[in-house]
């Protein structure tokens, strides 16, 4: 053998090539066999596929923005290869009533749903358009803690520009009939002419156009307070041709909430959309009992053939603000009347005597919950933010005051509604809410991070624990529901209630939101003492194909979309039909 260098170099490229040529031989394509078959792929989880039957073990690949393989073992390898053993696979979640039209546009991750497994905010309980020149000048001055400029008009472009942005969830939004009301007729207490009704249809269809899920309305607020039944009709009916449903925050959910459900059904069934109830609750002690009865009533409406749901959040507290504890007629007119009318003794002492009657003809929240039971969670006013945390029973004593006077003299002082959360119903109920099948999950609630501008003001914990709750307090503590139907009603179930085809379950051909948690560790932590306090247990989000959530960590991505109704112009099936012109109203 040649031992010279130049014959060990030969020797070395001779040994090079014959092994390169029995690879060749072995596998034709070469280096070719070894490229990744999937982007991404979730191994041997514990498959929970959104459809509510039980779980297996398998897999679950992810090509682009789809899922493209569900099952046993995916065949192939994937650019990313996760290990899931041990872990839940399941698809993403579905928030079905969410707040966080501000916080995105500071903080586009939604950090303390993200952590949560939530893939898809859905909003619009009071939508972000339209808004003409006075609705954009009272949102600006409305501004607490999150400040930001109103560059859009429409619905539309709202959400085109969150999109712009860059933010981690998907997004979808229904358009409000209170903001429609108060862009036709401001805050006043009047009733539309049919000129104005017509109006107000069309600028539901031109929100539908531009991919609104449907019309909503939150009918304990001013101005919505005033709309009556055949407005709301008529609206609906703007959804419904359109493709799209009626979701109301109803004008009762304690002294009156069996006429308020009945009221919703009929809505449903005279314009032809399905309808959802907002946070279904029995609010007040007195009522707890008129569950069995609301139960019925809902159930009546679905065995008849109308299509009715419900959303709730897993808490006993409710929280909106302390214009929910005054009525109506005070508030007449927008925020500027209110306060100017509450400086007048003789009008507060009106309000006060009002807010006192055991037998309010509104919906009188702070009765409901009584003064020690009214949580003050944030204000505008920094010489007022000390008594953030504080019971407004306490805030009265410390002022010597009624807590009615109390009220009044912090919303003239802050120059804001003033954020509340009030105790109002019964765990016991709850539990029997988190049973019903027709019940999917929402925070009614922003999505803040525990840092910076959101740290200003309390929170109530549903923003930061609403979802993990179920899995961990309802599903895995107390079982009153088993895993694979808390699932299917955090993502399958919300997405078909709104029509979505292609998001909601684990499937081939499916958007690829997938969620991967540890059922025996998930776990919300925040509380009303410290509500700043994201939930654990969810390691791994993916949105889109994209990772937004990577070992607990937001990566930041902007992986999120916006996600438009079966009326949008852009979509396959083209636009809903066009809007009514001969439509009459007989009051």
């Amino acid at each position: 053998m040649n031992s010279s260098p130049n014959g060990l170099r030969q020797g070395r490229a001779l040994r090079t090539f014959l092994v390169l040529a029995v690879a060749t031989a072995v596998s034709p394509a070469g280096i070719a066999a070894e490229k990744p078959a999937y982007d991404t792929v979730i191994r041997s989880g514990l498959i929970y596929d959104g459809s509510g039957k039980a779980p297996y073990a398998g897999d679950v690949a992810i090509s682009g923005d789809r899922i493209v393989y569900v099952g046993p073992h995916a065949p192939g390898k994937g650019r990313t290869e996760l290990s899931a053993r041990g872990k839940a696979v399941a698809p993403g979640f579905i928030n079905m009533l969410a707040h966080p039209e501000e916080s995105l546009l500071v903080d586009g991750r939604a950090l303390s749903d993200l952590r949560q497994g939530v893939t898809l905010e859905v909003m619009g309980e009071v939508s972000m358009g339209p808004l003409n020149a006075a609705m954009k000048a009272d949102a600006a001055q409305a501004q607490v803690d999150v400040h930001y400029d109103i560059d859009w008009t429409t619905l539309g472009e709202y959400l085109a520009g969150l999109e712009r942005r860059g933010i981690s969830p998907n997004v979808a939004s229904f358009v409000s009939a209170s903001t429609i009301r108060e862009y036709v007729l401001g805050e006043n207490d009047v009733e539309p002419t049919e000129a104005q009704l017509l109006e107000m249809r069309r600028l539901v269809h031109q929100a539908m156009e531009e991919g609104a899920m449907g019309v909503t309305t939150a009918l304990i607020y001013n101005p919505a307070t005033y709309a009556k039944t055949p407005e709301l009709i008529a609206l609906a009916q703007e959804s419904a041709r359109c493709g799209g449903m009626y979701i109301a925050h109803m004008r009762s959910e304690g002294d009156r909430l069996i006429e308020a459900i009945q009221e919703t059904v009929a809505i449903a069934k005279a314009s032809g959309a399905p309808a959802e109830i907002y946070h279904l609750k029995v609010a007040g002690r007195a009522n707890w009992p008129k569950l069995d009865a609301a139960i019925r009533e809902v159930e009546a409406a679905r065995a008849a053939g109308i299509r009715i749901t419900a959303d709730m959040y897993t808490y006993t507290a409710g929280a909106t603000g302390l214009d929910a504890a005054m009525p109506h007629w005070v508030q007449e007119g927008g925020f500027d009347q209110w306060v100017e009318r509450l400086k007048d003794p003789a009008v507060r002492a009106r309000v006060a005597e009002e807010m006192r009657d055991p037998k309010p003809t509104w919906e009188n929240i702070l009765q409901a919950a009584g003064a020690k039971g009214a949580l003050l969670l944030g204000f505008k006013n920094p010489a007022l933010k000390p008594l953030t945390g504080k019971t407004l029973d306490e805030v009265a004593k410390m002022r010597g005051v009624s807590p009615e006077e109390a009220a009044m003299e912090l919303v003239i002082e802050d120059g804001t509604r003033v954020g509340v959360a009030y105790f109002l119903m019964s765990e016991d109920n709850i539990r029997r809410q988190v049973a019903l099948p027709w019940v999917s999950f929402g925070s009614d609630a922003e999505a803040p991070a525990p840092e910076g501008v959101f740290l200003k003001s309390g929170e109530h914990p549903r923003a930061y624990g609403n979802f993990a709750r179920v899995l961990a307090k309802y599903v895995r503590d107390e079982k009153v529901v088993p895993m694979q139907e808390a699932i299917r009603r955090l993502s399958a179930f919300p997405a078909e209630t709104l029509s979505l085809t292609d998001r909601g379950r684990l499937q081939k051909g499916y958007f690829a939101d997938v969620v991967v948690f540890d059922p025996k560790t998930v776990q919300d932590h925040a509380t009303y003492d410290v509500p700043h306090q994201l939930s654990t247990g969810v390691e791994n989000v993916w949105i889109n194909g994209m990772q937004a959530l990577k070992d607990s960590e937001a990566t930041r991505a902007p992986s999120g979309r916006i996600v438009r109704g079966r009326a949008w112009t852009g979509a396959p099936t083209g636009s809903c039909r066009a809007a009514s012109t001969d439509w009459t109203w007989n009051k």
